[in-house]
């Protein structure tokens, strides 16, 4: 029987929950002893073996003015639970996205245990705005797992830590696959022009949707009257279900809601083209192969942080191709009238379409790895767990 290992582990998010317990189960088999994990996470990592120290979706907030307002309870838990890793004694410290969370815990933990290694899956987007940050976090982060191709690069431009290009989970996601295989076959088979159907993706935030929302209605209202046989799907999330429906209730068409994983997979793969959220849901559109608007409303202290932005698109394929692949709308740009043109144009064969699509090609392109995220994180935190020499805390 081999050495046990114990492994902290933070997560702040959804998404943060199921790259961790990916790691983890690719991490288990190269042990070859036991792994104990402390930390917070949420069902993916407990149904590991993680005993979360608190509700994790205490740290799913979004956007500068929700950050201040939960201030208090957010140097509370940054506080325990930095003291609770420190006590633990870990063989290495894995900090999943969630910056504002997760590297305020790291830079204590640091403190207090200097030898310990410290590796940040999920890249924070100094590409974005505060390069500043990339240097800092030599301090107390030793490696970044990436999930974006560029990344690497742009840390190594800004001084930041040793970087390594891991994949991301849509990449190689079984269900966002077989929705690009399906969109194809649509696209290859001879078929008359038929009714279009839209998704609308507002979000799986409170603020977003509530946001959104409203400007989708209006947009549907319009493409009905143009297109009166027009679809439209909204797959939401359990925890949004009764807010979407509260905001939808007064449209004239009413969309098809749904909340099951496999309904929100059949949308998909039913959708001629997206109205949607921007973030990672806009680069799941783009791998799936489905054309998409992205949107955004930003509260108003984005919106006053505005020139402090450093990139020239918020939509991740413009990024990963490096020119304009889906077009953006933001706060009062959003027009339902564009909104609805550029569904028209998306939703059939049109040189917008199959320009769209060759971009999308070439993000996947450059996404691709030659295997799972979770299997080349996992060796390299191994490296660092064998690199842990006991006695050194």
């Amino acid at each position: 029987m081999g050495k046990g290992y114990k492994l902290a582990v933070i997560a702040g998010e959804v998404s943060g929950d199921l790259l961790g317990a990916d790691l983890v189960r690719a991490l288990r088999p190269r042990l070859g002893g036991s792994l104990e994990l402390v930390g917070v996470g949420g069902e993916a990592l407990e149904a590991e073996g993680l005993t979360s120290l608190f509700d994790y979706s205490e740290l799913s907030i979004m956007g500068f003015s929700q950050v201040l307002a939960r201030l208090p309870k957010l140097i509370l838990r940054i506080r325990q639970t930095a003291r609770a890793i420190i006590a633990a004694r870990p063989d290495a410290l894995l900090i999943i996205d969630s910056p504002d969370f997760t590297h305020r815990v790291a830079r204590r933990v640091r403190t207090a245990l200097p030898h310990l290694p410290v590796i940040n899956y999920v890249c924070p987007s100094v590409w974005a705005w505060k390069p500043e940050r990339a240097p800092r976090m030599r301090a107390y982060v030793d490696h970044v797992l990436a999930v974006l191709p560029f990344e690497p690069e742009v840390m190594r431009a800004l001084d930041g830590p040793p970087t390594t290009y891991v994949g991301h989970r849509l990449a190689s996601d079984i269900n966002v696959l077989a929705v690009r295989a399906r969109q194809r076959e649509k696209q290859q088979a001879e078929r008359p022009q038929g009714p279009a159907t839209c998704l609308l993706l507002p979000g799986s935030r409170g603020s977003e949707v509530s946001r959104l929302l409203p400007i989708f209605g209006e947009t549907v209202e319009e493409l009905a009257a143009r297109h009166p046989r027009t679809r439209f799907l909204l797959p939401t999330v359990p925890r949004q279900e009764r807010r979407v429906k509260e905001l939808t209730a007064s449209w004239k068409v009413q969309p098809e809601i749904s909340v099951a994983t496999d309904r929100k997979w059949e949308a998909f793969e039913k959708a001629d083209a997206a109205l949607a959220a921007s973030g990672t849901v806009v680069l799941e559109l783009a791998l799936a192969g489905i054309p998409v608007v992205s949107t955004y409303r930003a509260d108003w202290l984005v919106s006053f942080l505005h020139s402090r932005i450093r990139i020239w698109t918020a939509a991740l394929p413009n990024l990963i191709a490096d020119f304009p692949v889906v077009p953006e709308y933001f706060n009062k740009t959003i027009r339902p009238a564009a909104l609805t043109r550029w569904f028209e144009r998306l939703s059939s064969d049109t040189p917008q379409r199959r320009a769209m699509l060759d971009g999308f090609a070439i993000v996947q392109q450059r996404m691709a790895t030659d295997r799972p995220p979770g299997d080349k994180a996992a060796e390299i935190v191994f490296d660092y767990l064998e690199r842990k020499k006991p006695g050194h805390l």
